[in-house]
């Protein structure tokens, strides 16, 4: 009989491990392999369980993404086939991203999670898990890099977003759209994503801070004078619409100083599409204004995963040019 595909499970709480304490709420108490014992189909896999942490999405940290890191190329040297990670749904578009850059393996990697606990009615957790294992032992999601697969539909990290609160269908990509999803038991790939970017993992687990600062009307950027004494080594810039700033903001001695000595990026608080390079250029804080003065493009990333990149960078000791290089590779959407 042919063998049985060989699938680590990684599980680091969140909703799909809660279940509701009565007078407390829903906390991580439930192991995935109690989860699985409850799903008949995936007796037809053998599922590895790796230590797990349970843990709330919003207390995983960048040591968890490396740690988990860590977990998925040992589980992929040990022979396993494939290997699923389940996590809290607030976290996961930074997770799957910083884990996306991080793992150059062919083998399907897949992040799952759930928008409703155990003790829900219409629990979404086990239905996301069997499918997640399906797609990370199906040669057909080889060479994607990372994936998430919630709901039946299967996402590019590099995409993907939690776009609600509360609905089952939370998990977005809005510029590509799932590569693809299962269809019963099957696995179909309609659009693989032209070209994978990585990173090498910190030799350093030393902690980088990068502060992620989002544009609002009136934004008067007193924080900016602080940032530095605050210990920060980088700064995100969720700019307005095509990536534009208060003038405030933009006021060139503030962002002068602050460019000089850390790599300040930005990006778009829209969400989708990729930031402006040459169309706006007339005012303070326009496009051309900042990327005139050192600012680095970030093209088509939004806050979180710009976020990511830069911390991953500043902890290899990436130079200025070598972070400008590497958010010019990724930031657009094909190439």
């Amino acid at each position: 009989m042919p063998r049985q595909p060989r699938i680590a499970v990684i599980s680091y709480g969140g909703t799909i491990a809660s279940a509701v304490k009565p007078g407390v709420g829903a906390a991580p108490s439930v192991s995935m392999s109690e989860i699985a014992a409850q799903i008949p189909e995936l007796g037809g896999f053998e599922l590895v369980h790796q230590p797990s942490r349970l843990v709330a999405s919003p207390h995983m940290t960048v040591d968890d993404l490396l740690d988990i890191n860590d977990a998925v190329d040992t589980a992929i040297a040990q022979g396993c086939d494939g290997v699923v990670i389940t996590q809290g749904t607030d976290t996961v578009e930074e997770i799957a991203f910083g884990l996306d850059l991080l793992y150059r393996g062919p083998a399907p990697v897949v992040i799952t999670a759930a928008m409703r606990n155990a003790s829900m009615a219409g629990a979404d957790g086990p239905a996301n898990l069997l499918a997640s294992v399906r797609v990370a032992a199906s040669p057909t999601a080889r060479d994607l890099g990372v994936l998430v697969v919630v709901n039946d539909e299967i996402h590019a990290a590099r995409f993907v977003r939690k776009s609600h609160t509360a609905n089952t269908a939370a998990f977005r990509s809005a510029a590509s759209g799932p590569l693809g999803w299962v269809a019963e038991a099957d696995v179909r790939i309609l659009v693989r994503p032209s070209r994978r970017f990585h990173v090498n993992p910190p030799k350093s687990r030393e902690p980088v801070a990068v502060c992620l600062m989002k544009m609002a009307l009136g934004e008067d950027g007193r924080l900016l004078s602080h940032l530095r004494a605050a210990g920060f080594a980088g700064l995100i810039i969720e700019g307005f619409g095509g990536g534009h700033v208060t003038p405030q903001v933009a006021e060139p001695e503030r962002l002068a100083a602050l460019v000089s000595a850390i790599p300040v990026v930005l990006t778009s608080r829209a969400g989708n599409g990729e930031i402006l390079r040459s169309t706006y250029g007339g005012f303070a804080g326009s496009e051309m204004d900042l990327l005139g003065n050192g600012v680095i493009f970030a093209g088509a990333l939004d806050g979180p995963k710009a976020r990511i990149l830069l911390i991953l960078l500043r902890m290899n000791g990436a130079s200025r040019g070598d972070i400008a290089k590497a958010f010019a590779e990724i930031g657009p959407l094909s190439g």
